[in-house]
């Protein structure tokens, strides 16, 4: 037992234990004393994630591994907790974001309008106390039990609007996750059936890895959001209030990778087929997601499609390394793996941003329909400089972090094209990926950019839009310097992966010379910033004896040019879209000009969900329409649901005495 992990654990528990007393306490005040409710739910939450934080940050370092067994045992196993170096890494953006989320919170809901601010403190603590047992759980059970919480209490935060859209959203979102919860059941059914324990300690794959593998892909593949089991990222993220959307993009669809990943160390070696099923479901998700993006007016639909692309991006590095360590090239497997958890904790900085920042422009202005912004960076200077630093480190400009992992992940698929067989046509699979998918982010993110925040606004209600309460910028503008501070320190980043890459690809020796490259980065990102500093430094010095003034731009001609004449995102983004209508699939409605003076004129364009609705709605049709045979059996009478009762304890009798 290692006396600094048990330590560390009882610490642990001690923070995630302040967050059900104060959830509670929350929403035992939250029918009668508002602020009380407010102030009791978020000091506990900030409070237990800077704790969990600073723990987790020297598990890391100190590449802390042992486990914990509590005296309370579960029906198929014992209550054990376990940190080790994974566990620690993936413990640092959920204590980070969901902290950052909550004091974010606090100025998000500064008016409740009637909604009980109990009830979403008792929900959120909840879901950021069971995403840290889910991290921490070394049982089936205890997992499982965890799991459900997780699920469970995000699903209120999704409909705590109670409008028709949310509860939806909420309604997908429930079916989605318990369909992933099945698969996982029979996973881990499977596991312990050997020793007959749920603990993670003793399960062995045995000649079964592959189907394992399946299940293990399907059950966190739908938490986290791959392709074809997307369907309720684009629903749920927008319905739930902004610091939870920011929450579950950041962190919770993170559980699932982090599942699949322990699970990978569990199964050992896993079948070589299993690589290139990862990099097709990276391939599948990265692009497609980006496409469904590039093609959305509502900006957090936009932003939640795009989880799904970076999530393929995290796919496409796993799969890499599980690929070197089948051909045994250390380098590639040390670096795909590198760059895939880099990427996992990237993306909940920049994206947490992103949807902080959403948020505080809808609270500003009423509406995420980006067709009817405008002209915000004036309105919103901090606002619009975080947004536009997420938006960079999204679409990996450098010297931000979203570029330091992906160039990790590109480093370790040229190693695999130098190499031969199976793992450069690999190599080559990631390459046109990663170049397909950061193209069009790109096209997509100067859209969400340009479209809201530049030109001139399209509406009153983005005319009369002012900068957010300090409680929102704060979060965002500290999440953008992190994204920065990430990206210039890269070559440390980097070396602190150390110790998770060594669990997963058993070598470190060629992520440790692998950060010579993250230095020439580094060092490079110094000098772009110092020259870039430099040149506005030239620049105001060169004005600064000059009179300037400020003129329209080229106005087509028009002598009195309106903001309804500028380029709409639709339109910025039609040339790509077009030519993807055999994946998105859009459905246009058109009232063409007529006559001389044409009264009206309109064009409206919409992009279903292909997935949703080519297999998702029918079978959800076919289900409900399957089950409504069986409405007979609710009568309505108490004496009949005894009855059904005592069938069932007789027929799980007869099974236990028959098996």
């Amino acid at each position: 037992m290692n006396h600094d992990a048990t330590i560390l654990l009882f610490v642990l528990l001690w923070a995630i234990g302040i967050l059900p007393i104060t959830g509670a306490a929350a929403l035992w005040y939250g029918r009668w004393a508002e602020r009380r409710a407010a102030a009791a739910g978020q000091l506990g939450a900030v409070l237990a994630c800077v704790v969990g934080f600073f723990v987790a940050l020297a598990g890391l370092t100190r590449a802390v591994e042992g486990h914990i067994v509590l005296p309370w045992r579960t029906p198929a196993g014992e209550l054990a907790l376990g940190l080790d170096p994974l566990s620690s890494f993936f413990l640092l953006p959920l204590f980070l974001l969901c902290g950052l989320a909550a004091i974010y919170a606090g100025g998000y809901f500064k008016t409740w309008g009637g909604r009980n601010p109990g009830r979403f403190w008792f929900f959120y603590n909840a879901l950021v106390a069971s995403m840290a047992l889910v991290i921490l759980a070394r049982n089936g059970v205890l997992f499982l039990v965890a799991w459900e919480i997780m699920s469970l209490a995000s699903f209120f935060l999704v409909v705590m609007d109670d409008t028709a859209s949310s509860r939806e959203a909420g309604w997908i979102y429930l079916v989605a996750t318990h369909l992933g919860a099945a698969f996982l059941i029979a996973l881990f059914a499977l596991l312990g059936r050997a020793e007959g324990s749920q603990d993670f300690a003793t399960w062995r794959a045995g000649g079964a890895a592959g189907l394992l593998f399946t299940l293990a892909l399907l059950g966190f593949g739908a938490k986290v959001g791959f392709f074809p089991l997307h369907v309720w990222l684009p629903e749920a993220h927008p319905a739930a209030p902004s610091p939870v959307s920011a929450v579950m993009s950041g962190v919770l669809i993170k559980t699932g990778i982090y599942g699949l990943v322990r699970m990978l160390l569990i199964l050992g070696e896993v079948p070589a087929w299993g690589a290139w099923v990862l990099l097709g479901i990276g391939a599948v998700s990265g692009i497609p997601g980006i496409l469904f993006a590039l093609a959305q007016r509502d900006l957090k639909r936009l932003l939640a499609y795009s989880s799904g692309e970076n999530m393929g991006i995290v796919a496409l590095g796993l799969g890499l390394g599980l690929l070197g360590l089948h051909y045994q090239s250390p380098a590639v497997a040390a670096l795909g793996f590198a760059g895939a958890l880099l990427h996992v904790l990237n993306h909940a900085l920049f994206k947490g941003l992103l949807f902080m920042g959403a948020g505080a422009v809808a609270q500003a202005t009423g509406t995420r329909n980006m067709e009817q912004l405008g002209g915000l960076l004036k309105r919103m200077p901090l606002t619009g400089l975080a947004f536009f630093a997420g938006a960079a480190a999204i679409c990996a400009l450098p010297p931000l972090n979203g570029f330091v992992s992906e160039f990790l992940i590109f480093v370790a698929s040229f190693q695999a094209l130098l190499a031969t067989g199976g793992v450069a046509l690999g190599g080559l699979v990631v390459v046109v990926s990663l170049a397909l998918i950061g193209g069009l982010a790109l096209a997509c993110f100067t859209k969400a950019f340009g479209v809201v925040f530049q030109g001139e606004p399209r509406t009153p209600a983005a005319a009369g839009a002012t900068e957010a309460a300090a409680s929102l910028t704060v979060p965002i503008l500290l999440l953008a310097g992190l994204c920065l501070a990430l990206g210039v320190g890269a070559v440390h980043v980097v070396r602190g992966l150390v110790p998770v890459v060594t669990q997963l690809a058993g070598t470190d020796a060629a992520l440790l010379a692998a950060t010579r490259v993250p230095a020439v980065l580094s060092g490079l990102f110094l000098v772009l910033i110092a020259g870039a500093l430099a040149m506005a430094w030239v620049r105001r010095r060169l004005l600064a004896a000059r009179s300037v003034r400020e003129t329209v731009t080229w106005d087509c001609g028009y002598a009195a040019p309106a903001p309804s004449m500028q380029y709409t995102g639709a339109s910025f983004v039609q040339p790509l879209t077009h030519g993807a209508q055999a994946i998105l699939q859009a459905q246009s409605r058109q009232q063409d000009p007529v006559g001389i003076f044409p009264a009206a004129v309109s064009r409206t364009a919409e992009v279903p969900d292909v997935a949703r609705r080519v297999f998702f709605d029918p079978l959800f049709r076919w289900v409900g329409a399957g089950l409504g045979w069986f409405r007979w059996v609710q009568e309505g009478r108490v004496h009949f649901y005894v009855l059904y009762i005592v069938v069932a304890l007789l027929a799980l009798l007869g099974w236990a005495l028959w098996s």
